[in-house]
């Protein structure tokens, strides 16, 4: 049987430490995790499975299909799941009783919690999705690695992009080569988000007012899309001289991403959209000045705000109008929508190896977006950037 690398058994022993050590802390008996990004972070497979990780002792991960690919790739026991509505008694035969039970009640259809709920009809429900997410934003060296390597196939892509553009190119055009780049370099083509009714593929790539096309999507950019039924990111419109083209990617490597926004122009840009570019820069380095362990997330996007308004672009910040979103960057790992999250009510402090995609933007209708975004790690010395590209602007002469 063909295989691909191996999550490292001592990753996968030290995040189930990690999550033991909360439940014993909230004297939980243990987390049933019927998530797949969930699944794999704590066993180093993504199969139709359960997981079952109690407070003390070791995890079982119970295998629908496939058994077989479940049993070389985890680093968990695997047994096969039999009948579902087993599952209950299987456990307190093997764990004993169980009084409190986490699940990830973030993301489990509401049929499939009440299906668990009977299951163990005796012990209490807890929602330890916070939890888990908390867990999962400080990255080892492991996990670092791998968005390092995205950075890189990232950053040899963008070189390519000024030999592409030309105008009249269509923004899927444009899209269009991105992706048949990173996918030859091994990108799995899932961006997976955690937010409900969260859809997004490749990013934000779009050219002139269309990107200021505002849309459902909670970011400053929208984008026209090709259909009602997609309306989000790049379309079938030609790129014009002398237009802002937004292109903020993600590239996976491993299931990791790197997520990051550069500009691009055929041409020149008019002074006040360069000006914006300039504000956006002051931005990130104020918050890269300020981004230590012990700081609170929402702290970052306060500051973020007061430069926005001392600049005189509050009203364009982060989109525009009542399409305006509310934050300044998010997490990112094998989800893009990770925490820690830099918006007001979180007063959650950075720790050690976050991971953090800090994105401000503005967005002029009709005009554009511009702006910019690097993906950092906060270390003991603040934040260090894992996006490797050349800020300036991508000129291409006419």
């Amino acid at each position: 049987m063909h295989t691909l690398p191996l999550v490292p058994r001592s990753e996968i022993e030290q995040r189930i430490h990690r999550l033991q050590s909360y439940l014993q802390e909230h004297q939980i008996d243990g987390v049933l995790l019927a998530q797949n990004v969930d699944l794999y972070y704590f066993t180093g497979t993504m199969q139709n499975a359960l997981c079952y990780i109690p407070s003390a002792g070791e995890p079982v991960l119970y295998v629908k299909k496939s058994v077989v690919r479940a049993e070389f790739e985890a680093h968990v026991e695997v047994q096969p799941l039999g009948r579902m509505r087993e599952l209950g008694a299987v456990l307190s035969e093997r764990y004993g009783s169980i009084h409190k039970i986490g699940l990830e009640l973030d993301v489990l259809p509401y049929a499939t919690a009440h299906f668990y709920q009977k299951l163990f009809s005796e012990a209490e429900m807890v929602d330890v999705s916070f939890a888990l997410r908390h867990i999962r934003s400080v990255k080892s060296a492991y996990e670092l690695s791998q968005i390092k390597k995205a950075a890189q196939i990232l950053d040899d892509t963008l070189t390519k992009v000024s030999s592409w553009l030309r105008v009249g190119m269509t923004e899927l055009e444009l899209v269009a080569r991105i992706e048949y780049e990173f996918r030859l370099q091994g990108n799995i083509n899932l961006w997976r988000m955690r937010g409900f009714n969260s859809e997004l593929a490749l990013g934000m790539v779009a050219s002139g007012g269309t990107a200021s096309t505002p849309t459902y999507f909670d970011g400053p950019a929208g984008g026209l899309g090709v259909s009602t039924a997609s309306p989000q990111g790049a379309s079938f419109r030609e790129i014009k001289a002398n237009e802002p083209i937004l292109i903020d990617v993600s590239m996976i490597v491993e299931g990791y991403m790197v997520d990051q926004t550069r500009i691009a122009v055929i041409g020149e840009l008019s002074a006040p959209i360069l000006e914006a570019y300039e504000v956006a820069r002051a931005i990130l380095r104020k918050v890269e000045e300020q981004g230590n362990p012990g700081v609170a997330w929402q702290d970052l996007y306060a500051t973020s705000l007061e430069m926005a308004k001392e600049a005189g672009l509050s009203d364009y910040f982060m989109g525009y109008g009542a399409d305006q979103a509310k934050f300044l960057g998010h997490g990112v790992g094998i989800e893009l929508d990770e925490l820690p999250i830099l918006a007001k009510g979180f007063s959650q402090l950075l720790e050690e190896g976050m991971v953090i995609a800090i994105e401000p933007k503005f967005t002029f209708p009709e005009q554009g977006v511009i702006g910019i975004e690097n993906t950092y790690v906060v270390t003991a010395n603040g934040l260090e950037s894992l996006s490797v590209t050349p800020e300036e602007i991508m000129k291409i002469e006419l």
